[in-house]
């Protein structure tokens, strides 16, 4: 930083001059560490149903798409690291047993501005082989037109290995690697639900025996509650084996949330079982609709009327409060500034939520960044959902947590209406 100061001065004809630089230099770097933050949201926000992210140009013809942007997911799935695959086109993973058709298909359907899901054989740096399954969509500026291409990958190797096993029924679903990366639940002939991974518990809201004692249609909207109901009265292997429904689960709190589902029969004990793997479609929504939103530049990915940082210490009663807010925090809480100082967070949580939000604290006090989502109060005075992306700030010696940090948006994670869809 001193040798940039340095540098910034030499470029200055005068010191009012070097100060406008000095905090234009400032406002370039804030906005970078806000593109990681937000970028580092949207890989929390979908890491339970998917390994990597992929964001690249336009172009599909020779020498094709070329990558903008890679998670750490991607890093660790292919072995390539960001430098090497920022600039070189997805091609890098693909080899002898790569299906040609499968890419022509893909192809096309980009060509055609739709979106792709599909899977093939791709490589690894090493050369090593996986199955790799994309989710493909367009992102579009305020014109419509096409901008980029974000591709949401996860490696569903040991899938296609376990659909060639027989499952064995004691082994509980959180233990199982590949299984417990999905939202899944387990449904006797008669809809009653038999068990749950922790993915589907934190989708709903409700515990594992709370969901026992329910038929899988008390979780859902009250215009499919009837269809799917007759569905397991009229239990039809064929409406169960390798299906996809599109449907509206109703959570704890009673917020809608639009799921795909695919289901597929299992014979465990001599008892049919219908496994129902869950994919969040709401949350996926939102994430194209942000990143729709700023497809126009993805280096400008903070609407900082939606988004607000902050910084917290601990106060004289030992809890956390705020040190700092930046001015967007008076736009989406209806505060100043000035209340916030030295405001205990609790005053701003929902009472249902302090529990989790106290957790997810005690972690970054711990030394380990966070994401949860909760609900805050707004300027309206009703609770908005948020999700807020906090890590721990060291005091000089590196040896205990001094601050909080973080940015929390209401974009990514607020409630829209969702368009209510039928089975």
């Amino acid at each position: 930083m001193k040798n940039l100061q340095e540098f910034l001065r030499s470029c200055s004809k005068d010191e009012e001059s070097y100060k406008k630089l000095i905090k234009f230099t400032e406002e370039i770097v804030e906005e970078r560490e806000e593109t990681k933050i937000y970028l580092n949201l949207l890989e929390r926000a979908i890491k339970s149903d998917y390994d990597s992210i992929v964001i690249t140009t336009l172009q599909l013809e020779e020498p094709g798409p070329k990558i903008v942007y890679v998670n750490d997911g991607f890093t660790r799935m292919t072995g390539y690291t960001r430098e090497e695959a920022i600039g070189k086109t997805p091609r890098i993973l693909q080899g002898p047993k790569t299906d040609r058709a499968v890419l022509d298909t893909l192809k096309k359907r980009l060509q055609e501005g739709q979106s792709f899901f599909g899977h093939t054989v791709n490589y690894r740096k090493d050369g090593s082989e996986f199955i790799n399954q994309w989710d493909i969509h367009p992102l579009t500026n305020d014109e419509g037109e096409i901008t980029h291409w974000v591709s949401y990958q996860h490696d569903i190797t040991e899938r296609k290995r376990s659909e060639k096993k027989i499952v064995d029924a004691e082994i509980e679903f959180d233990r199982l690697t590949e299984e417990s990366k999905k939202t899944l639940v387990d449904l006797d002939v008669q809809g009653n639900i038999i068990t749950s991974n922790k993915a589907f518990r934190d989708l709903v809201g409700f515990e594992d025996e709370e969901l026992k004692k329910k038929k899988i249609w008390n979780l859902l909207d009250d215009k499919q509650v009837e269809n799917f109901r007759l569905k397991f009265d009229k239990f039809k292997p064929s409406d169960f084996q390798d299906t996809a429904y599109e449907l509206i689960l109703i959570n704890k709190i009673g917020h809608p949330v639009e799921v795909k589902v695919e289901t597929r029969l299992l014979n465990i004990d001599d008892q049919t079982v219908v496994r129902a793997s869950f994919q969040n479609k709401s949350l996926q929504k939102r994430i194209m609709a942000m990143l729709k939103q700023r497809s126009n530049s993805l280096d400008r990915m903070f609407d900082k009327s939606k988004d607000f940082r902050y910084r917290m210490v601990k106060g004289e009663q030992g809890e956390l409060v705020f040190s700092d807010v930046s001015n967007s925090f008076s736009t989406i809480t209806g505060l100043s500034e000035t209340k916030a100082d030295q405001m205990p967070w609790r005053n701003l949580v929902h009472e249902d939520d302090a529990e989790k939000v106290e957790k997810h604290f005690e972690r970054v006090l711990g030394g380990m960044p966070n994401t949860e989502q909760y609900r805050i109060r707004g300027a309206s005075g009703d609770y908005v959902t948020v999700i807020d992306y906090a890590k721990p700030v060291w005091n000089p010696d590196n040896t205990s947590v001094e601050e909080v940090k973080g940015s929390i948006s209401t974009e990514i994670s607020s409630e829209s209406k969702s368009k209510k869809l039928q089975i």
